[in-house]
């Protein structure tokens, strides 16, 4: 199996799963229609924002986490019939693995944003067109330290395991980085900067004035990036010497 194959059998299996409808696109998507939508006109004082772009941008982040974490449920679960093992001796290469992996989690992060914007737009969220595709980018540039993440926790926890291990991660990093209110100041905030999903849902800023991470933004992201990815790397070594 060459790489281009894999990637196509791994979109093709990700986007048949109905629990994937449901818990990458569902949840996010009501959540939002839940909240921003009674006061979707109002601005959330210290942020400039209405609720319906808050939200929008804030749930993009949750729901384009829980995407790319999700990875990690697949590969465990594919650890647990031996399909990883099959992959190893065949002529794939791990390049083309980890590759197909992260693809398929920016494939299901880029599905749930869409939803998000078209809600959002519904909703009287209105930006130029410049805004919206640096929010989106910026945002695919977040995703990294997640899509490490992913294949980190797939690659050391069992199925028993990874499906409270991914929502309590996802829980507790939105919590801590504003998607549910604004932190304005305080403990919170000066803690939550120094995580990559702050910065997630710090890329709302583009849509209130066009600007994206100061230098602290990017220099957090791409360190998590490195330290997940060499985490990632390990425990696929790890992994692999257990075969």
């Amino acid at each position: 199996m060459n790489g281009i194959a894999y990637t196509r059998f791994e979109l093709l299996r990700t986007f048949r799963n109905r629990r994937f409808f449901l818990f990458s696109l569902g949840f996010p998507l009501v959540f939002y229609w839940l909240i921003a939508s009674p006061q979707h006109n109002k601005v959330i004082g210290g942020t400039g924002l209405t609720y319906a772009t808050y939200y929008m941008v804030s749930l993009a982040s949750f729901g384009t986490m829980m995407s790319m974490i999700s990875t990690g449920a697949r590969i465990a679960g594919e650890r647990q019939v031996g399909w990883t093992r099959q992959l190893r001796i065949s002529p794939l290469s791990v390049r083309a693995y980890f590759r197909a992996k992260v693809l398929t989690g920016y494939a299901m992060a880029l599905s749930s944003l869409l939803l998000l914007y078209v809600s959002g737009s519904l909703l009287g969220v209105s930006l130029p067109a410049g805004r919206w595709l640096a929010m989106t980018g910026l945002i695919m540039v977040g995703l990294l330290p997640f899509a490490a993440l992913g294949i980190l926790v797939g690659h050391l926890v069992n199925t028993d395991a990874v499906g409270p291990l991914m929502g309590g991660l996802v829980s507790i990093l939105a919590f801590l980085s504003g998607t549910w209110f604004a932190i304005t100041s305080g403990f919170l905030r000066a803690f939550g900067q120094f995580l990559p999903s702050w910065w997630l849902v710090q890329a709302r800023n583009v849509a209130l004035d066009g600007h994206a991470w100061g230098a602290r933004g990017w220099i957090t992201v791409a360190a998590w990036t490195a330290i997940l990815a060499a985490g990632a790397a390990w425990a696929y070594r790890r992994d692999t010497a257990k075969v």
